[in-house]
């Protein structure tokens, strides 16, 4: 579904990707793992449009994204950002609705319902603030809103950060589920080991470059990972 070749990017004369290449095929999660600071949310932004590539290109379903985020977004590759970026003011409800502003308007009541019965919490609390949720359920406000665009693709951008332990264990089995339900995930972590444990497929990502890539089993079993991210 999604092909990116020779992917380089950066923010003014600083170059933060340098030649990323990876792929994203129906049916998969996909991780793309590394510490912070090595590129992972830059990626993303080129992906989703909302940061150019100076070089290469960004593939999905056969078709050239362009550069730009109404292009992704119109042909279903939904971008759920780090630190949910959600609406604080506005109600659970709204912030759902939005996310069908440009794409899939006509089954809003629909997916709204889908997302309820994914989201019991967010049912129970749909015309409360959304800035008064707790953390796990403003991330769980967050991957619905990018539900209810009807993703073909979705890609989640550390969302199991600031969560504790407990919450994180609901949020991968809430992933797992998901794909399950047929929705490809490119799944953007710094989590290493749960990560391996849900993904079919993984990419070691490292000062902007590709430094490892091959199925979620062989990276997990491999000694240098185990070595520079696992300390052991």
């Amino acid at each position: 579904m999604l092909e990116v070749r020779n992917l380089r990017a950066g923010y003014g004369a600083v170059e933060v990707l340098r030649g990323i290449d990876l792929d994203v095929t129906r049916g998969e999660i996909v991780a793309v793992l590394g510490a912070n600071g090595v590129g992972k949310t830059t990626l993303n932004k080129v992906l989703s449009g909302m940061l150019p590539l100076s070089e290469g290109s960004v593939t999905f379903e056969g078709r050239s994204l362009g550069g730009s985020p109404i292009t992704a977004v119109d042909a279903g590759l939904i971008h759920v950002p780090e630190g949910r970026k959600i609406f604080p003011n506005m109600s659970v409800r709204e912030n759902l609705e939005l996310g069908s502003y440009r794409r899939a308007k006509p089954n809003r009541a629909k997916n709204l319902e889908h997302v309820f019965e994914v989201f019991p919490r967010l049912r129970e609390r749909a015309e409360q603030a959304a800035g008064t949720l707790s953390g796990g359920e403003q991330q769980m406000l967050a991957i619905g809103r990018g539900m209810m665009a009807e993703p073909k693709l979705l890609i989640l951008d550390e969302p199991s950060l600031g969560l504790s332990p407990l919450l994180v264990e609901e949020m991968f089995t809430l992933i797992r589920r998901l794909n399950a339900e047929g929705l490809p995930i490119m799944l953007v972590e710094q989590n290493v080991v749960q990560s391996l444990e849900i993904a079919s497929r993984a990419y070691i990502v490292e000062n902007g470059e590709v430094i490892m890539s091959g199925t979620a089993a062989d990276i997990a079993a491999d000694p240098e990972l185990k070595r520079a991210y696992l300390g052991l």
